[in-house]
Formats: C-alpha cells, structure tokens, sequence
C-alpha cells in the first residue's frame, strides 16, 4: 500500500500542479507559480511558506520510509482503512483540480501583491472559499492512512498547520487588499474551508 500511496502522490503533484502550470500557461502566458517563500524571514507569512514546504517533502517521505523499512501504526493497518484511505485520496484529488479548473485563469500558487486576480464565487467557490486547500487536505489524509507511520501522521499534522496559515495570512489578507469590501462580503456568507464554518464577522 506504500508504493501505491508513493505513486499517487506523484500523480497528486503532477497533477494539480506541473499539467496546472501547463494548461494555466496555455491560458495566459505565466505560470502562475508566485513562490511560497514570500515575506521576510521569520515573518508569518515566511513561516506559512516553510510549513508548506516542509509537509509536502515529509508527505513525499512517508511511503518511501515505509517501503524502506519503517514500521506503520499497527493500529492504521487495515483493509478497511487502507480503503477509505485509497478513496479519500482518489476523491481529493479530482476535487482539487476541479476546483482550480473552475478558478481557471486566477489560479495561482501563493500571492504577487502587484496582481490583481478575479474574485471567484462560483461553483464550489459558492460553498466554501478555499475548496482546493479542502480538498487538498482530504487527498492528503487518504495518502496519510493509506502509509500510516509516524513521518506521515507528523507531515499531515504539518499540512493542517502549513494550510490555515497560508488563508489566514497570506490569501485572506491579499483578497482583502485587492478585492475589498466585495470579498468581506462574500466572506460574510461563505465558509473558510468547510460550508458555514468560518465565515467573517460583521463587525
């Protein structure tokens, strides 16, 4: 189960993000890789960066401990876990490019402050604002139970941290800069990663 969770973690990157930077190129003639190392250093947004790259390679690393020799949680390791594990990661997957194609061109990986992406709202943008980080974290605790080790439980542990801090201080703090009053509003009436649930305030 280890090689096949290695594999779809592949197909994960390759996925939602090289053939992304390919077809988003096709689209409008940048990649739209803005770079997670942004900030000065030390800064949150610098610590969201780091956190973010830090889960991924750890993810990465997993199954490829696991194939090496290191023991899973025995308590992880079975076939019915091992299944839910294959569909969550099968499932997130297709979600997440779903959602970056509804975004099409405002897709993006972090923020350029001189760019001015479109708000979008639409599809399961009406259910939630950040549905690629979501289904991102879905896939990624499929991956996890389908290698259940400690590496993969620390590197999913690191994906829920590295995720809340690229909304709350990298992407919440840009849309509200370029889109204003227009992304409060929707933030009023829309969840942050789940639907309801972390709506702004009014305030």
């Amino acid at each position: 189960m280890a090689a096949l969770a290695l594999i779809l973690y592949v197909v994960f990157l390759f996925g939602a993000f090289g053939l992304r930077v390919v077809l988003h190129r096709g689209m409008t003639g940048a990649s739209g890789i803005n770079g997670v190392l942004r900030g000065r250093p030390g800064s949150a947004m610098w610590w969201a960066g780091v956190a973010l790259v830090l889960s991924i390679l750890l993810s990465i690393a997993a199954p490829i401990a696991q194939l090496a020799g290191l023991d899973p949680v025995s308590a992880l390791v079975t076939p019915s876990i091992q299944i839910i594990g294959i569909v969550l990661a099968v499932l997130g997957f297709l979600a997440t490019v779903v959602a970056q194609h509804i975004m099409g061109p405002s897709w993006r990986v972090g923020v350029n402050p001189d760019e001015t992406t479109g708000l979008v709202t639409a599809g399961a943008f009406n259910l939630v604002r950040n549905p690629v980080f979501t289904s991102t974290v879905v896939s990624f605790l499929g991956l996890t139970l389908m290698a259940p080790n400690i590496i993969a439980l620390v590197a999913f542990v690191g994906v829920l941290i590295s995720v809340e801090l690229q909304v709350r201080v990298v992407e919440e703090p840009y849309l509200r800069q370029i889109h204003g009053a227009t992304y409060i509003e929707y933030g009023r009436k829309v969840g942050r990663f789940l639907p309801g649930i972390g709506r702004f305030r009014n305030r």
